[in-house]
């Protein structure tokens, strides 16, 4: 067998960075640890260092790095410990690395993960923001760098393997007539549609089939979740929102579905892990072993399915109307949402006030273009800071009330 494949973890100290050292600690013939990046986690990424010995660690967070790499050189490990923004470039580009798990969640992750698919890696895309806030920006990287990109997201895992054989992302699929995306619903998906102003971040997180970070978890809660991967289906499929569905399937056992004009439905199921799609995009197109158990079909019994109910998911809706604007739509989206979820689990915004923060956003900068990096950025600032300060217009009418 060949040597290893070098990889690189941005983000990984949250749930699908310690998935994917999971992975390739199972493999260690087929894959090796040559970066990793974390924002602020030192005593986690410090295990990760021990346990996986990359050449480079580096913490966003620039003040926790010198003691991070006191402890490492106590320990005496060779990794460098690198902090700052910058010093993720490194770890995106690392000369060693020839896959780069795009996992830092937010709109942080949008500039190292341009730096990889620019740099020709193999980009696993666990990151939405990289083509909800820069679509076009990121496809058109992906092609000049000459990058192979592999969703990671289990809905668009799925429908990378349900997709015509040679397909490449960013192109549009011969044959598909649409793509069906599935949603548990989240935690919520029961609840009387009079007690969402009741709901409290930790009933928003407790979500009953994944284990995600709260952020994730709270999107999956309102729907913007599936909203954000309706947009970054647009650009991973080449397809009109129109032929982008969503459906409710409560056991998220089948992750997603592609239609084509036969009338043939393709889908991938599995248990709900995400080592699945990852250990499908680290070896692809190889099969190696995830630690996934087999999934018993017997045992599950049945699959439900419902429509999506847009008076019920908002954000959904919103998510909806920000493809079809276009332009810089989608990135205002995103930039209002992360403030608002912000602002819900800092318990400073009701639940039911997420996605009215993100429509005054839509509206305050409808037509808004961005066309290049620093433009796009300095419009993600505008918005947060926008919508941070309708937030607190939003708290002081509620306490007024």
């Amino acid at each position: 067998m060949s040597a290893a494949i070098g990889v690189s973890v941005l983000g990984s100290t949250g749930s699908i960075g310690v998935a994917t050292l999971d992975v390739v600690a199972r493999h260690p013939d087929r894959f090796r640890i040559v970066a990793l990046a974390a924002q602020r986690s030192a005593d986690k990424l410090f295990d990760q260092i021990v346990a996986h010995r990359p050449a480079l660690a580096v913490l966003a967070d620039a003040s926790a790095a010198p003691a991070l790499a006191s402890r490492v050189r106590a320990a005496g490990l060779a990794t460098e410990v690198r902090g700052g923004a910058a010093a993720l470039l490194e770890v995106a580009t690392h000369r060693d690395a020839r896959a780069v798990m795009a996992a830092i969640v937010g709109g942080a992750g949008l500039v190292p993960t341009l730096a990889a698919a620019r740099a020709g890696k193999r980009v696993l895309l666990a990151n939405k923001e990289a083509l909800v806030m820069a679509g076009a920006l990121f496809m058109d990287a992906v092609r000049a760098g000459g990058a192979e990109l592999l969703p990671i997201d289990s809905e668009h895992n799925a429908l990378f393997q349900c997709m015509p054989a040679g397909f490449a992302a960013g192109s549009p699929p011969p044959g598909v007539r649409r793509v069906l995306l599935t949603a548990s619903g989240g935690p919520l998906r029961e609840w009387p549609l009079e007690r969402m102003r009741e709901v409290t971040p930790e009933q928003a997180c407790a979500h009953p089939n994944w284990s995600m970070g709260r952020k994730i978890s709270v999107d999956s809660a309102t729907m913007m979740n599936k909203g954000l991967e309706v947009v970054e289906a647009h650009w991973l499929f080449a397809l009109p929102p129109e032929r982008i569905e969503v459906v409710v399937h409560p056991q998220s056992v089948i992750h997603s579905l592609v239609e084509y004009a036969d009338g043939s439905l393709l889908a991938q199921l599995g248990n709900p892990d995400m080592r699945t799609p990852i250990a499908h995009a680290l070896a692809f197109p190889a099969r190696v072993a995830a630690g996934v158990a087999p999934l018993d079909l017997v045992a599950r019994g049945r699959l439900d399915f419902q429509a999506a109910d847009l008076r019920r998911s908002p954000c959904l809706a919103l998510a909806y109307q920000a493809l079809r604007a276009g332009a810089a739509a989608p990135a205002v989206l995103n930039a209002a949402n992360e403030v608002a979820v912000a602002e819900f689990l800092a318990r400073r915004l009701r639940f039911d006030g997420i996605a009215p923060l993100i429509e005054d956003a839509l509206a305050r900068f409808a037509g808004a273009t961005a066309d290049a990096l620093d433009a796009l950025l300095a419009l993600d600032g505008e918005v947060r800071a926008h919508a941070a300060a309708q937030a607190r217009r939003m708290a002081q009418a509620e306490g007024a009330a």
